[in-house]
């Protein structure tokens, strides 16, 4: 849906969910606040998506942390399991107090499962944003595959520095 936003259906808004330019719906501006706390919680996140895709929003249905088993998500930035925020109403105090909570108890993750709802990613711009939402979507889809085959196995020991040193290995 990206690819078809036309300029009259953005808006500018501040971090207190205040309007700059154009318009917000009051379908969009509930979420202003689950966004902001991201924002204001970390410097150096500069995109948030918000996405309900089937295989992460599976995770969030069953309030349970996705684990970090497959090496896209080391890759992108999520070495620890993707936590889960109990759910609130979308937009409320619950719920911004709940990301606040597991931002704070969870500072390396990129990314936060909304218990019944969906999945908030987080990175530096949009484009490694949107990679990670991709990574942990296939993770959680490999993951629910690898249920039916008697679960997946965890990474060895010192597979994060591993892959962390070979994405720093010049290549000819």
């Amino acid at each position: 849906m990206s690819g078809t936003f036309r300029p009259e259906q953005l808006a500018t808004v501040t971090f207190g969910g205040d309007v700059v330019d154009g318009h917000l719906g009051p379908e969009n501006a509930e979420i202003i606040q689950m966004h902001s706390v991201i924002y204001n919680t970390r410097d150096e996140i500069a995109a948030v998506i918000d996405t309900h895709s089937p295989a992460a929003t599976a995770f969030a249905l069953a309030n349970a942390s996705l684990p970090c088993r497959t090496e896209p998500l080391l890759r992108f930035g999520q070495s620890q399991p993707v936590p889960v925020v109990p759910w609130g109403p979308r937009g409320s105090d619950v719920s911004v107090k709940g990301i606040a909570r597991v931002l704070a108890e969870n500072p390396g993750t990129n990314a936060v499962l909304l218990g019944n709802h969906g999945l908030l990613a987080f990175g530096p711009d949009p484009v490694a944003t949107g990679r990670l939402v991709i990574a942990i979507e296939e993770s959680a889809a490999a993951e629910l595959g690898a249920a039916a085959l008697g679960g997946a196995a965890d990474f060895p020991s010192g597979a994060l520095d591993a892959v962390q040193a070979e994405m720093k290995t010049p290549r000819r």
